[in-house]
């Protein structure tokens, strides 16, 4: 599956109800699944000695892809493709490859 295909598909399950701008909703739920991922990964290293065992990869890819689906949906409602955003993406990091700069931080590296 392709990105175009995976956030056209996701789109017909985007039943969230209106707070205002269509973006809030989605945003929220974003930040809220990311943060499930990394509360995973965190008691990885709490109780489990960093040791990543399949039943948690699997938790994880499930949280992953809700991150997935709210991103589709932030991207969606802010009239961008899938594939608009990692192709943009995937220019600025090679430039800052190219220019030496793909490490440090900020974003006009």
């Amino acid at each position: 599956m392709n990105f175009d295909e995976y956030q056209q598909k996701s789109r017909k399950t985007a039943l969230y109800p209106a707070i205002g701008h269509p973006v809030i909703y989605p945003t929220l739920g974003l930040v809220n699944e990311a943060g499930e991922v990394a509360g995973k990964i965190k008691k990885v290293f709490r109780d489990k000695d960093g040791q990543i065992s399949e039943e948690t990869r699997q938790a994880l890819k499930a949280e992953l892809g809700d991150v997935l689906w709210y991103l589709a949906q932030v991207s969606t409602e802010l009239g961008l493709t899938l594939d608009e955003v990692a192709e943009s993406n995937i220019a600025k990091l090679y430039d800052r490859l190219e220019r030496g700069k793909i490490g440090g931080d900020g974003d006009a590296r």
